[in-house]
């Protein structure tokens, strides 16, 4: 294992992260919050710190790098990142018990948006950015950033590809260009742009330029942290709609915007993947308008909630314009299966991913062709291309991490006595990255009555959620660290 250079990439994380909490200081000092800025003062202390000694440790680090420790970079990075970017919230006084203050900053950097905060307009704008901050930092991933920034042959040099794969959603991470700082490069000027559009489109809509700011940076990391206690429903229809596409649009893999912007745009329609996931999008609007009938005043405002909460729930948004927990079962049931469902791959969403229900889908349907022909060979095809084998074998095993982890993850936070809907939807939202569930974990209540173990029990979920598992699981296993 490489400690040196782990460290030295660590160090830089955490070296972008005091970065990015410069406009949250700022912010503290143009309301003379001193307070506040205080906070963000030693939280930035403490986390340079860290840096420094990290630094320095990894002098003389040889440049070896090869999967296991891109994994295990990945997944020590996001915790340590985490355990430190709480502090603000926590010194402040404003979220006063730390686990609590951890479990807000982890759902922010996950883009989950699960929040213990029973209200949160009483809360500062230095604390409401940073917090907002976090989903648009971790929806395409503080790891990608650095590997956009850094230099050739510098500290990324080398093992580009191992990080970028532990660290980017979904069953596969291709190139979209020969060298991968350039295809890092790529994502995240897509991603500024489309957040700058988004922020636009709010601001024509009289949204508060503070709140257009905070909202698109939840839209865009798929987050849902709201800086209203009733999210987005006190809003304009306007801005929902806004919100309602591009939710959706962030939902989308973004190789295929590189592929708009090189004119291949029949390549675009071709995406399997893609059109399974505007297909889910589109039946579900239909089959919750269907049910909702009557349940609002017009057609118009069916329609548009119906489309809200399912932009906002496969995308693992988390925002809502309506309280969906009052909505007829059969429509918190088709919520429930797209918050399992998630967004594509290669997109700022969670979930299982629509790439992975692809595949699993023709792997079934291949193994029911091999018991009726076992003499036949079948290749699955994605896009008209063999999909490799591992990729298959590696989207089984995720399947069977899935739901091991679950299923384990309900029954442990069972002890607090919740009800089983409750619960089970809990877990769901904390481990798809999705932020609100049903009954006392709805879009109205918050995660604040669990008790500590659970939540950190919540918290591990939603790493391991942001994360696709196997970061986490390899961190955690023992043969890991065995020396050999």
């Amino acid at each position: 294992m490489n400690y040196r250079m782990m460290s030295r990439f660590i160090s830089l994380i955490l070296l972008v992260e005091v970065i990015f909490m410069l406009p949250a200081l700022a912010l503290a000092l143009w309301d003379h919050n001193m307070v506040v800025a205080l906070a963000f003062l030693e939280g930035m202390g403490a986390t340079l710190l860290v840096s420094v000694i990290l630094h320095a440790f990894s002098r003389k680090a040889r440049k070896g790098f090869f999967a296991k420790e891109g994994l295990v970079c990945v997944a020590i990075s996001w915790i340590v990142m985490s355990l430190l970017g709480c502090l603000p919230f926590f010194l402040s006084g404003e979220i006063p018990n730390y686990v609590d203050a951890l479990f807000e900053i982890v759902s922010g950097f996950t883009t989950t948006g699960a929040s213990i905060l029973p209200e949160v307009e009483s809360h500062s704008r230095a604390v409401l950015y940073w917090r907002s901050f976090s989903h648009w930092l971790g929806g395409m991933g503080v790891l990608v950033f650095l590997l956009a920034i850094a230099p050739s042959g510098g500290a990324a040099g080398g093992f580009t590809m191992h990080l970028l794969r532990a660290e980017s959603p979904g069953p596969n991470v291709g190139k979209l260009v020969p060298r991968m700082r350039e295809t890092a490069k790529i994502l995240y000027i897509m991603y500024i742009l489309l957040t700058v559009v988004d922020i636009f489109f709010l601001l024509l809509g009289n949204m508060p330029l503070f709140d257009a700011i905070c909202t698109a940076f939840g839209t865009a990391g798929t987050g849902g942290f709201g800086i209203k206690n009733d999210s987005i429903a006190s809003y304009s229809p306007y801005i929902q709609n806004v919100c309602t596409v591009f939710m959706l649009l962030f939902g989308v893999n973004f190789s295929c915007y590189y592929l708009l912007l090189m004119r291949q745009v029949r390549n675009v329609f071709k995406d399997e993947e893609l059109r399974l996931y505007f297909c889910i999008v589109a039946g579900s609007i239909l089959l919750i308008t269907l049910n909702l009938r009557g349940f609002y005043g017009t057609v118009e405002e069916t329609v548009r909630h119906a489309a809200f909460q399912v932009s906002s729930i496969i995308t693992t948004t988390g925002y809502a314009t309506a309280d969906f927990d009052l909505w007829p079962s059969f429509s918190k049931a088709i919520l429930l299966g797209l918050m399992v469902v998630g967004a594509c791959a290669g997109s700022t969403g969670g979930g299982l991913k629509c790439g992975r229900v692809l595949l699993l889908m023709k792997s079934l349907r291949r193994n029911i062709g091999r018991v009726l022909n076992p003499q036949k060979v079948q290749v699955i095809r994605n896009n008209n291309q063999a999909v490799d084998e591992k990729i298959l074998d590696n989207t089984n095993a995720y399947l069977a991490a899935y739901v091991i982890i679950v299923l384990f993850s309900f029954i442990a936070i069972s002890i607090d006595g919740f009800s089983t809907t409750t619960n089970f939807s809990a877990v769901l939202s904390c481990f798809n990255n999705i932020g609100p569930g049903l009954e006392a974990v709805g879009p109205t209540c918050n995660f604040g009555g669990y008790s500590i173990f659970s939540k950190l029990i919540l918290i591990i979920d939603m790493l391991a959620g942001r994360l696709e598992i196997f970061p986490i699981l390899i961190l955690a296993s023992r043969s890991t660290w065995k020396h050999r």
